[in-house]
């Protein structure tokens, strides 16, 4: 699977969209969360209206404000907690219950039909509502049997694997199969054993 990369007009940050899935994608809008500095990429409300439109959660902006981000941010944060919880085999954070069941109970994008094709037009608060429907889809269902984290030791976007025999291990095949490789490359070469391919 080809993740795609895009950067808005506006000159915010690049997203990537790796899972064909909104809630997942979502999480991955901050890259490399056990870095000592992440990458945040919902740091304006431009980038939150990027990631909205480009992801298909919406078509048009959302017109998001500064005030937006906190409750934006805090949603994301919100369902990787309860991944990771599911991960983990953890208790869940009775506190990420109430953020995600928060944002679903605020009425969704609503499609529209015109005679020029599907209408998604939304406020941030409807976009955040949609994207939380789509994590709870997730963690209610038999998907959460497939969620997985990306094995890149960089990398913490969660993915469903939906491979044969669940052998899926990175969240995307060109960006961290390729690294993980070339790494493992570079460590034959230096005579070093080779990096192992999947996480404990």
């Amino acid at each position: 699977m080809a993740p795609q990369f895009v950067t808005c007009q506006a000159g915010c940050k690049e997203h990537a969209f790796p899972c064909e899935n909104s809630a997942l994608d979502y999480v991955g809008t901050l890259r490399a969360r056990r870095n000592l500095a992440p990458t945040e990429m919902l740091d304006a409300p431009s980038s939150l209206d990027a990631w909205f439109r480009v992801s298909g959660v919406v078509k048009g902006s959302t017109n998001s404000q500064l005030s937006d981000l906190p409750k934006a941010i805090e949603l994301r944060e919100a369902i990787y907690s309860l991944v990771a919880a599911r991960l983990t085999k953890d208790d869940y954070d009775e506190s990420a219950f109430a953020v995600l069941n928060r944002a679903a109970r605020a009425a969704p994008v609503v499609p529209q039909l015109t005679p020029a094709g599907l209408r998604l037009d939304g406020t941030s608060e409807q976009a955040l509502s949609s994207v939380a429907r789509a994590a709870i889809d997730i963690l209610s269902g038999p998907d959460k049997e497939l969620l997985k984290e990306c094995g890149r030791p960089e990398c913490t976007q969660v993915y469903l694997d939906r491979s044969h025999g669940f052998r899926r291990e990175w969240c995307a095949m060109k960006t961290c199969d390729n690294k993980m490789k070339a790494a493992a490359y570079r460590a034959c070469q230096r005579g070093n054993p080779p990096l192992s391919t999947s996480r404990a």
